[in-house]
C-alpha cells in the first residue's frame, strides 16, 4: 500500500482532475506517480508546467530518457527507472545503452557528455567545476543544453522523491 493516497479521476481534488485527464488520455492510464502528486493541485501544476516546457528542449529524446534512467538510478527510484526505461525503449535505445546509462555512460559522444554533466550536476547540487562544464563544452554540450539539463535533474529528483515518499504498489 502506498504511503500517500493514490486519488484517481474521481477522487482527486478538483483542481488536479483536468491535469489527470490530461495524463489519463496521453498514456492510458493513471501511473502512481501521479496519482500521488495529484493529492497536490500545485506540484501537480508546477510538474505539468515544467514538463511541457522541457518538451522543446534540443536534447535528443533518447538522451533525455538516458540522463532520467541514470536519476532515477542514483535515485535508488525503481517506479522512475522501469517508466523511463520503457521510454528509453520507445525512444529506440538498445538495451545495452538502457544499461549503461544507469550508470551515466553511454558510447554515443553526446549521451555521454550530457549524463557525465548530469551526473556533475547532481553529485555536486550544481556547482560544477570549471573542468567539468569545459568537459561540457568539449561534448557537444552548449550553454541552453546545460541549463536544459540541469533542469532534467531537478524535474526527475522531483518525481523520484514524490515516488520514494509514496512508495506506490504498481
Amino acid at each position: 500500500m502506498s504511503r500517500l493516497g493514490q486519488v484517481d479521476l474521481d477522487t482527486a481534488p478538483a483542481l488536479s482532475r483536468p491535469m489527470l485527464e490530461g495524463v489519463h488520455r496521453k498514456r492510458g492510464f493513471l501511473p502512481p506517480m501521479f496519482r500521488a502528486l495529484g493529492n497536490s493541485p500545485a506540484a501537480m501544476s508546477a510538474y505539468v508546467a515544467f514538463g511541457g516546457a522541457m518538451a522543446g528542449s534540443t536534447l535528443p529524446v533518447s538522451v533525455k530518457e538516458q540522463v532520467s534512467i541514470a536519476v532515477a538510478a542514483s535515485s535508488d527510484c525503481r517506479q522512475c527507472m522501469e517508466a523511463h526505461t520503457r521510454y528509453g525503449r520507445e525512444a529506440g535505445l538498445p538495451d545495452d545503452e538502457l544499461e549503461a546509462a544507469r550508470r551515466f555512460e553511454s558510447t554515443d559522444p553526446l549521451a555521454a557528455a550530457a549524463l557525465a554533466f548530469a551526473r556533475a550536476v547532481k553529485e555536486s547540487h550544481g556547482h560544477l567545476t570549471d573542468a567539468a562544464v569545459d568537459a561540457a563544452r568539449a561534448g557537444g554540450i552548449d550553454d541552453a543544453r546545460m541549463v536544459d539539463l540541469a533542469a532534467l535533474v531537478a524535474i526527475n529528483l522531483f518525481t523520484n522523491y514524490v515516488n520514494n515518499l509514496a512508495k506506490p504498489q504498481g
